[in-house]
Parts: C-alpha cells; sequence; structure tokens
C-alpha cells in the first residue's frame, strides 16, 4: 500500500508541475495580465494539502525559470505563500460555495504582497508578465511604482487564483467517483 501512495502523490506532483508550467506558458506567450502559473499548486493544495503544494509550485517556478521565463525563478516565494495558505484555507473548508471569494482573498493577498514586493523591489515593476502593461499604465497616470505594482498584483493575483481555483473544480468535477477516490485516499 505504501509503494501505491508514493506513485500516486508522485503522479500528482508531476501532474501539478506540468499545469503549473503549461499554464505559466500560456499566459508568458499570450501576455495575459494573469499568470496561471498556480493551477497545478492549488490542485495539489486540495487533493494532497499544503506541503506538497508548497513541492509543486516550487519545482513549477525552477522548471518555467530555466526553460522560458527566468523571472519565474525569482517569484517561487509567491507559489510557496500559495501552496501553504491554499491548502489551510481549503482544509477550513473556505474555498466552497459562497465562501470561495472570501477563501481565494484570503490566500490571494499574502501572495499579492510578496509578489509586489520582488515585482517593486527587484524589478520596479516591469516582468516579464502581462500585468507589467497595468503597472506601466498605473505610473503613467502618476501613481508611485510601489503602489501601482500592489495594486495591480492584488487585482491579478486574485483574478489568477479565482481563475486556478475554478478550473480546479471543474476538472475535479468532471472525474468519476471512483477515480476522486482513489485521488484523495490517503
Amino acid at each position: 500500500m505504501q509503494k501505491n501512495t508514493n506513485v500516486r502523490i508522485v503522479t500528482l506532483l508531476g501532474f501539478g508541475v506540468a499545469l503549473n508550467v503549461i499554464g505559466a506558458f500560456i499566459a508568458f506567450n499570450l501576455r495575459l495580465p494573469i499568470y496561471l502559473d498556480s493551477i497545478g499548486t492549488v490542485m495539489v493544495a486540495i487533493l494532497l494539502g499544503p506541503k506538497y503544494a508548497v513541492l509543486t509550485g516550487l519545482t513549477g517556478s525552477v522548471v518555467s525559470g530555466v526553460t522560458f521565463d527566468i523571472y519565474s525563478i525569482y517569484f517561487a516565494p509567491v507559489q510557496i505563500t500559495t501552496g501553504l495558505i491554499a491548502g489551510a484555507v481549503y482544509k477550513k473548508g473556505l474555498l466552497e460555495g459562497r465562501k470561495t471569494p472570501i477563501g481565494v482573498f484570503i490566500y490571494a493577498l499574502p501572495t499579492a504582497i510578496v509578489g509586489s514586493v520582488i515585482s517593486a523591489f527587484l524589478f520596479g515593476g516591469i516582468t516579464s508578465s502581462g500585468s507589467s502593461y497595468i503597472v506601466q499604465i498605473l505610473k503613467a497616470i502618476g501613481i508611485s511604482d510601489v503602489v501601482s505594482v500592489f495594486l495591480t498584483q492584488i487585482f491579478t493575483d486574485y483574478m489568477d487564483e479565482l481563475v486556478a481555483l475554478t478550473m480546479v473544480r471543474l476538472a475535479l468535477k468532471t472525474l468519476p467517483k471512483n477515480i476522486m477516490l482513489s485521488i484523495t485516499a490517503k
């Protein structure tokens, strides 16, 4: 039984990393104002919990960073924060029903803070993300660098995490019940 559990965990981690990298690649190439790099992290947070979600997010950031977007490596702390808090928020039942927008905000806010600190102080708010366009517009109308980065980050992180959670939920709902039971079996 232990061997099957390890195979299940490794498979889910690998799938989560693949989802993160593919999502990030799509957002990167289309210059979307959201990131799509935490879909796998959120999925693993729901299915396996925070510690595996952290590993998924961190690995996804490294893979994306060495393959197509060097900035991704610098934002690994955002993935760590997402994995930790999303898993905890899910365990508290805050990602179900009417609580979902608040639950997403609970884990999007800390990730936005971490992301905005990295973006503002390492890169002046200009990264490979499509959200950099929003930062530039805010700067052009006279908003300070740090405030424009934070406002952009809070909005885009919230939308990104809401999209990620919605995609994960829809995907998990389509799976047959017996598959879901085998995935979530501990």
